[in-house]
C-alpha cells in the first residue's frame, strides 16, 4: 500500500519569515557573546606592548619576583591568571637562592600572587614550592612568600629589578615532579 509522504507532512518551515529571521539572529547572538567576552578578556604579550614586569608593578607587586629571560607571557584580565614562559629553567640568588621552572603559573591580585607554581625557594638543603606570595602593608616594605610549611618574610627592597638567572638544563621543573620537596647535593 503506497501512500503519498507529500499529503501528510506539512511544509518545511520558510525562513523568509520576519519571526524566524529575528529568532535566528537573536540565536546567533547568544551563541558569539561568550566566545567575544572570553577572548577579549584574555590578553597576551604578543597581542599587545605591555610586559609582564608592567602587569607586576600595577599590581603592586616588585618586578624583580621573576628574572629576565622571559619568552613570552599570557593573562586573563578578568581573573588574574597568569602563565610566564621561559626559554630553560634557572636559578637567581637572592638572601636565598631561588629556582624558577620553564613555565610559571598563577594568579594575580593587587599585591599578591596566588595558586603559584614553578617557583622554588631553597632553605638550608631543601627546596620548598612557593605556593604565594603577598605584599606586607606597602609601607612596612616586607614582602611574604607562602612555602606551604612556613612563611617566609624577606625586605622588599632586594626584588627591585628583574634578576639575573643562571640556567639549569639538567634541573628538573619543580611544577613537574611528584615531590614537594628534594634536597640539592
Amino acid at each position: 500500500m503506497a501512500s503519498s509522504s507529500s499529503s501528510s507532512s506539512p511544509p518545511p518551515p520558510s525562513f523568509s519569515s520576519p519571526m524566524i529571521q529575528i529568532q535566528s539572529l537573536i540565536l546567533l547572538f547568544l551563541f558569539l557573546l561568550p566566545l567575544s567576552s572570553s577572548s577579549s578578556s584574555s590578553s597576551s604579550s604578543s597581542s599587545n606592548s605591555t610586559t609582564i614586569y608592567e602587569v607586576l608593578k600595577s599590581k603592586g607587586l616588585p618586578v624583580g619576583l621573576l628574572p629576565k629571560g622571559i619568552t613570552k607571557y599570557s593573562m586573563n584580565d578578568s581573573s588574574g591568571e597568569f602563565e610566564v614562559m621561559m626559554e630553560e629553567p634557572c636559578n637567581a640568588k637572592f638572601e636565598n637562592e631561588v629556582h624558577y621552572d620553564s613555565s610559571i603559573k598563577g594568579t594575580l591580585g593587587y599585591g599578591q600572587i596566588g595558586k603559584l607554581s614553578g617557583i622554588s625557594a631553597q632553605e638550608l638543603f631543601l627546596w620548598f614550592p612557593v605556593k604565594g606570595i603577598r605584599v606586607d602593608v606597602p609601607n612596612s616594605g616586607v614582602i611574604h612568600f607562602d612555602v606551604g610549611v612556613a612563611d617566609k618574610q624577606f625586605a622588599i627592597s632586594i626584588f627591585e629589578a628583574p634578576p639575573e638567572c643562571t640556567p639549569q638544563p639538567d634541573a628538573v621543573d619543580a611544577g613537574e615532579s611528584d615531590h614537594s620537596l628534594w634536597s640539592v647535593w
